[in-house]
């Protein structure tokens, strides 16, 4: 019950699309067809079979009615419905809902999407009936998807083509192990419908003729959630992060961090018991498991809605266990001005360690 509300928790700040007059919505459905990335040998077994789905997805475009949505080239928000088929049976299949927004180049012809939600996999790891699947460990995971398309719209009576490349991640951040995880590569094309194809968009410009700034401000944080180690069946454990730190805002969009972590990992206590009992290891099992680190980071704010980039140092770390350096990638949603609350994943570069949700003040 826990985790199906953290998953909740995690959808909310994708799903406030707000509800405004003059609104206009697209539909495009890609079909995609590539391949599982090698990025380690429990993985490589699965690289040789074609991975093939579809994408449907809704936007709401906008044109200019808030500030930011200028700045940002006028993009789109919506959200996409995924169908994966692995084809393998030890992988299954995934059905994932997600949130995300598309951002316009080149004359709005080259479309980035940046997409993030949950996913539902049909054949996870299990110790008798499916030990192969190393991947996940878990039914329900967070995933992520990238697309890059050419987009062509309105060629007739608001029919549209689009084609390009597609990445997606599966992984459930260490809820649950085996969580070696899948990057799936592929090419994806298909059509988009606009429905008020004949109604011209008129976008409107706003352009800040005063530049913005603010002075430092201070953020108090509170990080939790479940892992488990990489010891398969050692049980999932609680977290507690307390973060403290400075922004600096550079911009209307962008912003800097510098602040520390501290680190209570209730697996790593557990962890510490198991190392200690081996006697060529040569570690005291009063070794503390706790951990504070030192950061910095990037905050970009698009709307009431940031994605937020730190990296990080273990100041103080006696338990040698995993490399000195991590990383956080996360969304967090203003709920007021001095309130937020966010999800980010922790990692050690492509290793990741937890799923963090957090609700922090901005002093």
């Amino acid at each position: 019950m826990t985790n199906k509300f953290f998953y909740l928790l995690y959808l909310v700040p994708l799903l406030c699309f707000s509800q405004q007059e003059n609104s206009r919505y697209t539909l495009d459905i890609n079909n995609f067809y590539g391949k599982i990335l090698k990025h380690t040998e429990e993985i490589s077994q699965f690289t040789d079979k074609r991975q093939e789905g579809i994408l449907i997805s809704l936007n709401r475009k906008t044109y200019g009615e808030k500030p930011w949505q200028s700045r940002y080239n006028y993009p789109d928000y919506g959200l996409s419905f995924q169908y994966q088929n692995m084809n393998y049976e030890a992988l299954g299949h995934f059905y994932g809902l997600y949130g995300h927004y598309n951002f316009y180049f080149f004359q709005r012809n080259l479309m980035f999407r940046i997409a993030q939600g949950i996913a539902y996999n049909t054949n996870p790891y299990d110790a008798v009936t499916n030990p192969e699947n190393q991947a996940y460990g878990t039914h329900w995971m967070p995933a992520t998807y990238f697309m890059l398309n050419y987009k062509k719209e309105k060629i007739w009576n608001g029919l549209g083509v689009q084609a390009g490349l597609s990445f997606f991640h599966h992984s459930n951040a260490n809820l649950r192990t085996p969580n070696k995880s899948t990057n799936t590569l592929a090419l994806n094309i298909g059509a988009v419908y606009d429905f008020e194809s004949k109604e011209p968009l008129q976008y409107i410009e706003h352009k800040d003729s005063v530049r913005y700034t603010e002075p430092i401000r201070y953020n108090l944080v509170f990080r939790t959630g479940f892992n488990e180690s990489d010891l398969v069946g050692s049980g999932q454990f609680p977290f507690y992060v307390f973060s403290a730190y400075a922004d600096k805002r550079l911009s209307r969009i962008s912003a800097i961090h510098i602040g520390a972590d501290f680190f209570i990992y209730k697996y790593l206590k557990e962890t510490v018991k198991r190392i200690a009992a081996d006697p060529n290891l040569n570690v005291s099992p009063d070794t503390d498991y706790r951990k504070g680190g030192i950061f910095v980071g990037h905050e970009l704010f698009i709307n009431r809605l940031s994605l937020e980039t730190q990296f990080g140092y273990y100041a103080y770390a006696p338990l040698d266990y995993l490399p000195p350096i991590y990383q956080r990638l996360g969304l967090k949603y203003y709920l007021a001005d001095e309130i937020f609350m966010g999800v980010a994943l922790k990692t050690h570069a492509a290793k990741a360690e937890a799923l963090e949700f957090a609700l922090g003040v901005r002093l």
